[in-house]
């Protein structure tokens, strides 16, 4: 997979097909945890982006990567923050909304055990998904050189230190992953949720919105990521602090 990824990517940079938003980078101490808060310092061809009702249905061929079975495939994004982000798709159209099934568990251990990094799932737009269609998302590890853990927030995970409603389990492995799923989500019992996973952990978070102010929250920000569409966002957080950012979101 990861030579397929690589292949993928020099065509799509070559075509123009893949269009990195680029940042600049700030890590701000808050609450006992270290973030990092990426600013664009290019955005303005996300803003401008192609009107397909359906772009992760209806792709560019330039951004395919591979088949994960008969039912998911995988695509570059597009408009990558870090390099080699991949959206993991469903074949038959479902909402983002949708629950994940064993299905989409499979083709997701099936990438996990090519490579070790993190997933995540935004469930629905008020989760900060940006695409209707079901998809799960991949980004390497680690998050953030800046930061010694690969996660940042990861430390605060088994302590029970994250100042808002969430629900958190080890994974013994891949083949766990759809069983634990379903017993976090019934602790939570809500929806929307943002989902983080690795090779030994899964991490659900119930929402109550998707905005602080102007900025959209993502299943990134509660693995300490959090993205800013300019200088004035970045100044929101600084002032808030990043933690404050996450717990307007969530719920207590």
């Amino acid at each position: 997979m990861r030579d397929a990824v690589q292949t993928a990517t020099a065509r799509a940079a070559a075509s123009g097909a893949l269009q990195p938003i680029a940042t600049q980078s700030e890590v701000i101490e808050d609450a006992g945890a270290r973030f990092v808060v990426r600013a664009a310092s290019t955005i303005a061809a996300k803003a401008a982006a192609s009107h397909r009702a359906d772009p992760l249905g209806d792709y560019e061929p330039e951004l395919y990567v591979a088949d994960v079975g008969s039912a998911h495939y995988v695509l570059l994004n597009k408009y990558p923050v870090t390099a080699n982000h991949l959206l993991l798709v469903t074949r038959r159209f479902a909402p983002q909304e949708e629950a994940l099934d064993t299905a989409d568990f499979a083709a997701l251990a099936a990438l996990m055990a090519e490579l070790d990094w993190l997933a995540f799932y935004n469930a629905g737009r008020a989760a900060g998904a940006s695409q209707a269609r079901k998809h799960l998302q991949l980004v390497p590890l680690p998050l953030a050189p800046e930061v010694p853990a690969p996660v940042p927030l990861e430390p605060l995970y088994a302590r029970g230190a994250l100042p808002f409603r969430h629900a958190f389990a080890a994974l013994s492995g891949l083949e766990a992953m759809a069983e634990v799923y379903r017993e976090l989500i019934a602790r939570c019992r809500l929806a929307p949720y943002n989902l983080l996973v690795t090779r030994d952990w899964m991490l659900v978070v119930p929402r109550r919105q998707e905005r602080y102010e102007s900025i959209s929250v993502n299943a990134l920000g509660f693995a300490g990521s959090l993205f800013v569409r300019d200088a004035a966002e970045l100044e929101l957080v600084r002032r808030a602090g990043p933690m404050n950012v996450l717990r307007a979101v969530t719920l207590e």
